[in-house]
């Protein structure tokens, strides 16, 4: 999926610039387990790209990507919407708090169920564009999404496969 390597790379390029902010000449997994001792100090982008240089303990995961039950994973994951959130410009507010969201579904697929991932899925190239859906958007597709069998629900990659 072009859109989650696009966020990939826009974590990457806020953990580059983050770790040159600090000073710091790798030791990425110490400077991780500082951001995510506060993640409220931090941009969302950082704080999800922090949690990637950490293992879980408990699963052997990238911390917050385990398995749904995995206590460190949960608590993990939950660190994740702690993290501050400012709108890129020319978007409509809201915008990039829509992108984390959904990133986040798309980044740690097995915590969610398969209508919820394919509703962010599908709509994650939309809002990196800048686009935020209204309610009754949202909506529209949630009703549409909620007809498709689970096996259609994995082969469905972009909006228009919904219409259809």
């Amino acid at each position: 999926m072009t859109a989650l390597r696009e966020v990939e790379k826009s974590l990457d390029a806020a953990w580059l610039a983050f770790r040159a902010e600090a000073g710091v000449d790798g030791l990425d997994d110490d400077l991780a387990k500082v951001v995510l001792q506060d993640p409220s100090e931090f941009d969302w982008r950082v704080v999800d790209a922090a949690l990637t240089k950490l293992r879980c303990d408990d699963c052997g995961n990238d911390l917050g990507a385990g398995p749904v039950g995995c206590h460190a994973c949960d608590q993990a994951n939950g660190f994740r919407f702690a993290a501050r959130e400012t709108d890129r410009p020319n978007v409509p507010p809201g915008n990039e708090h829509a992108i984390r969201v959904a990133s986040a579904v798309a980044r740690t697929r097995d915590r969610y169920s398969p209508r919820a991932r394919c509703g962010y899925e599908v709509s994650l190239p939309y809002l990196l564009a800048g686009g935020l859906p209204t309610t009754a958007q949202a909506q529209a597709l949630k009703a549409i999404i909620n007809t498709l069998s689970e096996e259609e629900l994995e082969t469905v990659v972009l909006p228009e496969e919904l219409i259809r």
